[in-house]
């Protein structure tokens, strides 16, 4: 989801997003932020359609994780 919308799901107006995520939410997150890093350090993208696909990687690598801790919490 992009800022807007989860502040949208999560019925926020001018509060912090991250002032009011989970721990677990947080730390998806900075992983997402670090994965993005680590990523762009590796493939040195150049432009912004290569930047978008990385972001996407490092997203898609969260998303990974977060299913497989929902997929946890639920048992």
């Amino acid at each position: 989801m992009k800022e807007s919308e989860y502040k949208a799901h999560k019925g926020l107006r001018k509060e912090s997003l991250r002032d009011n995520m989970s721990n677990i939410e947080v730390a998806l997150t900075d992983l997402g932020e670090i994965a993005t890093r680590e990523l762009a350090s590796i493939h040195k993208p150049s432009g912004l359609e290569q930047n978008k696909k990385i972001a996407k990687m490092g997203g898609h690598a969260v998303k990974v994780v977060r299913d497989d801790i929902e997929k946890i919490l639920e048992n």
